[in-house]
């Protein structure tokens, strides 16, 4: 390339947080690099909501199944169906998702290149220099310069240690999963499209664990804080008491989640943070794909918004815009899941409460929609005192 030429922006990490940021930026005229590491698939059931796929102009093609009803599963083997009323969980392939959002900003205009991050100096201009490891081992190091770094490198970032303060103070769930190929029925030759979560201890102590569609493959996995857990028995046990022992494995993948948004998204100066590498993905749920999305279109925006007016301090726009939206989410899912997936007494009373209909309809509205229903307050009170009752033991699990 010519190391005369300067970025407006460059993107380090291609998975939906850097490849949305990309493609935002550059489809709005900007001079934009894409750097990516080759064939990392990061561990993930794939699910995405409707809002999801509006705002972000997913095309049908792409959903490998719809699910219109989650399976929750209790330590003690009682199932609990939630069906979702009028609409539809999406579900891709992350191997598949990502490499259309990279090819995406690619076609918006970004250039792509490939290779691991290494470092970031600036140079005597004070412009920041990205020197990454190219794929191919007998090429020798390369650099990118630009105006703004966006650090998308997932959960142990390595722009982020380098460059923003705090960012060591992350708390994380470890995620592992294997995809396997879906068995077909034999009555209607459809492939098994069911999906389940699993809160028991023995799967998970403080998570939970999951089979989850994506048509002709599925995701079974498992995801845990405590580093002596066995991730990789976990998903045995599990796919031996599901009947998923014998068939094919087509690939395994583990990598850490993180469960907290980062107190600082950017350095004052010149990186500002979006994905993982921020901290974003939902306590509880684990849901990461969209906030990641998000963060990266607000990590765009605020990039742009500084580049425009020379102003490092609109890169914090990123992390203000994405609290004010969704940190009190965030908030009250770490709550639930500090309160009921600590022992198995409280996730099979858990599972329980997720018989009722309150509870369905307003868990789904809210995660369909990415926002806290506001409408039905009586429902909320409601759950309220159902949520008391199973943890005072008034009522039986």
């Amino acid at each position: 390339m010519d190391h005369d030429e300067i970025f407006d922006v460059i993107v380090v990490g291609g998975g939906p947080a850097g490849a949305t940021a990309a493609h935002d930026l550059a489809e709005r005229g900007h001079k934009v690099a894409l750097l990516d590491k080759a064939g990392r698939i990061k561990p993930c059931g794939g699910a995405i909501p409707p809002r999801l796929i509006r705002d972000f102009d997913i095309p049908a093609s792409l959903l490998k199944a719809q699910v219109s009803v989650a399976t929750m599963v209790s330590p003690k083997g009682v199932s609990v169906d939630m069906p979702i009323e009028g609409g539809f969980v999406g579900m891709v392939d992350r191997k598949e998702f990502d490499e259309w959002l990279r090819d995406r900003a690619a076609r918006s205009g970004a250039q792509r290149f490939t290779g691991s991050f290494e470092s970031l100096t600036r140079g005597s201009d004070g412009l920041p220099i990205v020197h990454f490891a190219p794929k191919d081992p007998s090429l020798d190091a390369q650099t990118l310069k630009g105006r703004i770094v966006v650090g998308a490198d997932g959960a142990n970032s390595a722009v982020a240690r380098q460059e923003v303060r705090g960012s060591k103070r992350g708390k994380f769930v470890f995620a592992y999963h294997e995809i396997v190929e879906a068995p077909v029925d034999a009555a209607t030759g459809a492939p098994d499209g069911r999906c389940e979560i699993y809160y028991r201890g023995t799967l998970s102590p403080d998570f939970y664990a999951w089979i989850f569609p994506h048509g002709d493959t599925m995701s079974v996995g498992s995801g845990s804080a405590h580093k002596g857990f066995s991730l990789k028995t976990s998903v045995r046990t599990l796919r031996e008491e599901t009947g998923l022992g014998d068939v094919g494995t087509l690939r395994r993948e583990g990598a850490p989640i993180p469960l907290k948004p980062l107190p600082r998204w950017d350095n004052g100066r010149d990186v500002v943070l979006a994905g993982d590498a921020a901290g974003v993905v939902a306590p509880a749920s684990g849901e990461g794909i969209y906030y990641a999305m998000l963060g990266g279109r607000l990590a765009a925006e605020a990039a742009e918004l500084a580049i425009a007016k020379g102003d490092a301090r609109a890169l914090k726009l990123a992390r203000k815009r994405f609290m004010k939206e969704h940190g009190r989410v965030f908030w009250i899912l770490g709550l639930m899941q500090r309160v009921w997936y600590v022992n198995d007494k409280r996730r099979e009373r858990f599972v329980s409460i997720c018989r009722d209909k309150d509870v369905q309809r307003l868990t789904w509205e809210a995660y369909m929609n990415k926002a806290l229903p506001r409408r039905d307050p009586m429902a909320h009170v409601r759950i309220f005192f159902k949520d008391l009752a199973h943890l005072l033991r008034i009522v039986p699990p």
